[in-house]
């Protein structure tokens, strides 16, 4: 069986993560490529439940959301996993534990991403409603050397996600 690969995106709160992995798994997936979406906010309400922002906490989510993916890719699928994943030194954990990991970053200003969002999770972190908030109150690493990175303030989703899709054909995952 041939391995199937991971991609993950990481990024601040906002800079549209969730947006471009639904993208590319609607591409993959009309494709005939096997695919699966994991979706940080997704697994927080079922794998994750229960777990808090502190630094243990995310990166113990971090932890489980990288265990499932290493079994999916090693399944034969593409596991897009949409993640905030703030801190490098777990990413480039499971860049080493998951076959055919690719991370992506995908970059935007934190004034885009504030001004993205729809929930008002930065303005209430700023008020001091909403505490370990990720750009605000705690950090983001971003990665040194992603396989790929979208710039999501001057690209469209559509322009993010063929880079994206460009870099898989490229390592000749799943015959794209």
């Amino acid at each position: 069986m041939k391995l199937g690969a991971t991609v993950w995106f990481t990024g601040l709160p906002c800079s549209g993560k969730t947006t471009i992995s639904n993208y590319l798994f609607n591409i993959l997936v009309s494709s005939g490529c096997k695919a699966e979406l994991l979706d940080g906010d997704v697994v927080r309400q079922g794998i994750s439940k229960g777990l808090g922002y502190s630094e243990a906490d995310r990166r113990e989510n971090i932890r489980r959301i990288g265990s499932v993916a290493e079994q999916l890719t090693r399944s034969g699928l593409i596991v897009l996993v949409a993640a905030i994943s703030p801190y490098r030194s777990a990413r480039d954990h499971l860049r080493k534990s998951i076959p055919n990991f690719i991370e992506v970053y995908i970059n935007a200003p934190l004034a885009v991403c504030e001004k993205r969002d729809v929930k008002g999770l930065y303005h209430k972190a700023r008020k001091g409603e909403l505490l370990h908030f990720t750009g605000v109150d705690a950090p983001y690493e971003p990665p040194l050397n992603p396989e790929v990175v979208c710039n999501t303030d001057r690209e469209m989703v559509e322009e993010s996600a063929m880079k994206i899709y460009e870099c898989l054909r490229r390592i000749r995952i799943m015959g794209l």
